[in-house]
């Protein structure tokens, strides 16, 4: 569901990328303040790397011509909390856009908004951690998986559409469009959640503590081990990326189904300086577009290298993101600390 800059003009997509670099603002303030232990940004980096190298691989929706591929965001709130994985899942889709060209770069504020704060900074905490409120159980787990990832998809897709319609894409009318994008993620969305079910309940059985302390907002305690679904993790992002990809459908996804339902094959084109700008840019910094070489050549190396180095780089992002947070955070604490001894030294001078 990444959204091209064709589909969006300058205003529409630069009040996005406002909202959603608040977002990262506000998020990075709250993990900073009380949501991120130095134990949990391996498993921030390495959530990150898998969700990338998922993201590759579309699977066909029987009797459509369509396919789709997992967003992610509700699996990594599940196993971080909504802000970290919001913080993750936006390394995704900034690296996705810089280095392979998948999503505009003048749509990326849209693409944040519409996969990483719509799943991670509303659904999860409206309707997945309400509904694990009594207790985690394999049951509630699956249950709630599928329901928020279906919700996601629902609003997300539907975010498409008000937003073309608020950049005056005629070409896209809104009933038809809206009438196309619905129904099409719902079905992406049930068999994602079932995905994201399968891989909750799995870290669940593992390490129950890692999605207790994701919904519960507190540290990981130091005894609890994170080693073996780090490893796991690790080792499925670069399977998926490198080979998984290779098997990939290639019909096109739901959002591009759905335009090409309504103005045919050809797709929108660009239209104005802003969209062919940006379109300059990205071109000039993505070095493996559409994940494979410029060239064209050896499509099947370009792919696996493509998913590779991705997961690689979108690992390293996050990791370096999150080190920088915990570092500031333990700066913080120092100083406040500091403070408040000078204020009790202070106080008990005067008395």
């Amino acid at each position: 569901m990444h959204m091209a800059d064709a589909l969006l003009s300058p205003a529409v997509g630069i009040v996005m990328g406002a909202v959603s670099a608040g977002a990262i603002a506000y998020s990075v303030t709250k993990v900073k303040k009380d949501e991120l232990s130095e134990k949990k940004i391996p498993l921030m980096a390495v959530a990150g790397a898998m969700v990338f190298a998922a993201q590759m691989v579309n699977f066909t929706i029987p009797g459509t011509g369509s396919s789709g591929h997992i967003g992610g965001g509700i699996l990594l709130a599940g196993l971080l909390g909504g802000t970290p994985a919001f913080l993750s899942i936006s390394a995704v889709l900034i690296i996705q856009c810089l280095f392979f060209a998948d999503g505009g770069l003048l749509a990326l504020g849209c693409n944040i908004f519409n996969m990483g704060v719509i799943p991670c900074l509303l659904i999860y905490p409206l309707l997945f951690k309400p509904f694990l409120k009594k207790n985690i159980s394999y049951g509630r787990l699956s249950v709630s998986s599928v329901i928020s990832v279906v919700a996601s998809l629902l609003i997300g897709s539907f975010a498409v559409v008000l937003q073309t319609l608020a950049s005056g894409i005629t070409a896209l009318p809104f009933g038809l469009f809206a009438a196309l994008m619905l129904p099409i993620h719902a079905v992406i969305g049930l068999i994602e959640g079932l995905i994201t079910a399968g891989i909750l309940c799995f870290v669940y059985k593992m390490r129950p503590e890692i999605l207790g302390s994701a919904r519960s907002g507190e540290m990981l305690k130091s005894d609890v081990s994170t080693k073996q679904i780090i490893v796991f993790l690790g080792v499925a992002a670069l399977i998926i990326g490198g080979v998984g990809a290779l098997f990939a459908s290639t019909n096109p996804d739901g959002l591009e189904w759905a335009i090409a339902k309504i103005v045919g094959g050809e797709g929108l084109q660009t239209e104005n300086a802003v969209q062919n700008g940006a379109g300059t840019v990205q071109d000039a910094l993505a070095f493996l577009p559409d994940y494979g070489f410029r060239n064209g050549e050896n499509e099947t190396l370009g792919t696996s290298t493509a998913g590779i180095i991705g997961a690689v780089c979108t690992f390293i992002f996050a990791f370096v993101t999150g080190f920088i947070i915990s570092k500031a955070k333990k700066a913080r604490k120092k100083t406040d600390d500091g403070a408040k001894n000078i204020a009790s030294e202070n106080k008990n001078s005067a008395e």
